[in-house]
């Protein structure tokens, strides 16, 4: 009776007890230590491993972001930041206003920044008297086959630089809403695609009003982000006078070397396609753009535009910064710059010395960030 009992206990043995013919007692205590320190001394998995089994070869992003900011530190000194979100506006489509005082390389930014893209570029100066045939194009009269054909204006190209776009009346302005919503021109009928890439990079100045026509709300939604540039730093302003002391002209661009082509740009928006958010950062996003229409302070809140702005530009700085996954840091870096040209402040908030730098920064702390 007692060997049938004895027999069954070892058949209810695990099997890796029974195939090494010992159980934990019958092993010596150094026997057991050895294999206790074993399964103790695997290192956890590195956040790296975690990822390992969907991450994306970001080296196309971040190789062509390193040349292109190389490529401009040649001409433009500071204004990083101003950089990295143009690059952002090239890698989404979406158009970038950029806002400053006159010397602060607005023009000069956008210039070379287009230069290392291997497409077309057109500069259209705004002023009162421009016509919005002068951009978007007219009809010509063809006197051998006595017909009319279309003219294509400057806007029909890959990069437009508008420089001083609050310099036109209304109805000129009102000529960039259907190509900078829907990249395409309707003339008589007829329907003008634009050719990929197509990118407005707008220039105003926050100074002078004189002379000048607010952009309307509508056409202020249109832009991914607007850039409020500053004065360099006393140290970039000594590197930008040693840089040019022996230069009596302006900075030759013939030498600026094209970084990305057309392909190029289409297939790092592929990879931006694959750039991982989750669940709660899109509830994050949504929160803070759901906050500026209720926040007391401000008149008008932000589109579901601007939503979708946040979430692109966000994945498209997470893989800049060689992520394939976008973190809240992502987020909140680009939540300023999506938000302050979309939301208008009360006349309470503005008496009060308020700016929508302070608003948005209130409603970034206010919101819960996920973990």
């Amino acid at each position: 009776m007692e060997q049938n009992n004895k027999k069954e206990q070892e058949d209810n043995r695990p099997e890796d007890i029974k195939s090494s013919g010992s159980t934990p007692s019958d092993m010596t205590p150094e026997e057991s230590a050895d294999a206790t320190s074993s399964e103790a001394d695997l290192p956890p998995p590195t956040e790296t491993e975690v990822f390992k089994s969907s991450l994306i070869d970001l080296s196309p992003v971040t190789k062509k972001v390193e040349q292109a900011r190389s490529e401009v530190e040649r001409f433009i000194i500071g204004q990083k930041e101003m950089v990295d979100l143009l690059l952002i506006g090239v890698f989404t489509g979406g158009h970038i206003l950029l806002e400053g005082v006159p010397g602060v390389a607005k023009t000069l930014s956008a210039r070379v920044l287009s230069k290392t893209i291997s497409s077309e570029f057109s500069r259209i100066q705004f002023t009162p008297d421009l016509m919005p045939s002068d951009i978007i194009g007219t009809s010509v009269f063809n006197m051998k086959t006595s017909d009319f054909f279309f003219k294509k204006g400057p806007i029909f190209t890959n990069i437009a630089l508008i420089d001083e776009i609050n310099r036109s009346p209304a109805k000129t302005q009102a000529a960039l809403f259907e190509v900078m919503e829907e990249k395409q021109i309707t003339y008589d009928g007829n329907t003008y695609e634009m050719e990929f890439p197509f990118l407005v990079i707008a220039t105003q100045n926050p100074v002078e009003q004189e002379g000048t026509y607010r952009l309307p709300e509508a056409q202020l939604d249109r832009f991914l982000f607007k850039v409020n540039l500053d004065y360099p730093s006393l140290e970039e302003e000594k590197m930008i006078l040693d840089r040019y002391r022996n230069s009596v002209s302006s900075p030759d661009l013939s030498s600026v070397k094209a970084i990305m082509s057309a392909e190029d740009i289409r297939s790092i928006q592929g990879i931006l396609e694959k750039i991982r958010i989750e669940d709660q950062l899109l509830k994050y996003i949504a929160e803070i753009t759901h906050e500026t229409r209720n926040h007391g302070k401000l008149y008008l809140g932000a589109s579901p535009r601007a939503s979708l702005s946040m979430m692109r530009a966000s994945k498209a700085l997470a893989a800049m910064r060689g992520r394939d996954f976008v973190v809240p840091d992502d987020v909140q870096y680009v939540a300023y710059h999506v938000l302050n040209h979309r939301i208008i402040l009360t006349p309470e908030a503005e008496m009060e010395g308020m700016t929508p730098e302070h608003i948005i920064e209130e409603i970034v702390q206010k919101i819960e960030v996920p973990r």
